[in-house]
């Protein structure tokens, strides 16, 4: 199946949230239901470590914790690792095949 693989430093960081809703309703399957995982930004911050909505996941049924790094899907289609917006780190290159 589908997997991301977020470092436990931003899964600990106070703008990174699980979600079951928004605006107070469940979420839908086009969001994400039943568990979406969500990494915000803090624009005031950006000397700091973010993977601003490029690390989160949509549709969880599991997490699962490791001591190493296990590249998720779009890892290993070529999508950068560390995702770090403010240095522009989307795609690190790879293919889709």
């Amino acid at each position: 199946g589908y997997t991301t693989n977020t470092p436990l430093e931003l899964v600990l960081a106070d703008n990174f949230l699980l979600a079951t809703h928004y605006n107070g309703e469940p979420l839908t399957p086009d969001h994400g239901y039943p568990l979406r995982a969500v990494v915000g930004s803090f624009p005031d911050r950006s000397e700091e470590k973010t993977a601003y909505f490029w690390k989160g996941g949509k549709w969880l049924r599991a997490l699962e914790f490791r001591s190493d790094d296990q590249p998720g899907f779009w890892e290993r289609a070529g999508y950068h690792n560390e995702a770090d917006p403010w240095k522009e780190e989307r795609f690190s290159g790879g293919s889709w095949f």
